[in-house]
């Protein structure tokens, strides 16, 4: 079995990878500009991928909805590119960690400057 699991993460990986250039460089939809790619998780049966992302400006419906839109083109390219059995169904997810991250370090940062005081 690790030797799949291992297939899956190099598949994931590039998925990500061709993901984030076509978004940087192909579509043209205002609302995904400053989108960035946390993480891709695809199904063992390659039938699904969850592709995780972040954006500055927080959770927006518009740029879930900008995802949506363009995730026919996005998956014909990332079948074309890959050549792959079977081209994951893309399933756009909002990354909150990022944003927990930043707030937790704030946090950390305000109790410091509770205790030097």
């Amino acid at each position: 079995m690790p030797k799949d699991y291992a297939r899956t993460d190099r598949i994931s990986e590039q998925i990500q990878r061709e993901l984030a250039e076509l978004l940087r460089l192909e579509v043209r939809d205002p609302r995904v500009r400053m989108v960035t790619l946390t993480g891709v998780d695809v199904s063992r049966d390659y039938s699904h991928a969850k592709i995780y992302y972040t954006t500055l400006q927080g959770e927006s419906p518009e740029v879930q909805q900008g995802l949506e839109r363009a995730s026919g083109f996005l998956r014909s390219q990332v079948a074309h590119a890959m050549k792959l059995r079977v081209t994951p169904q893309l399933h756009f997810v909002y990354d909150a960690s990022v944003e927990r991250g930043a707030h937790l370090s704030q946090l950390i940062d305000e109790a410091n400057k509770g205790e030097s005081s």
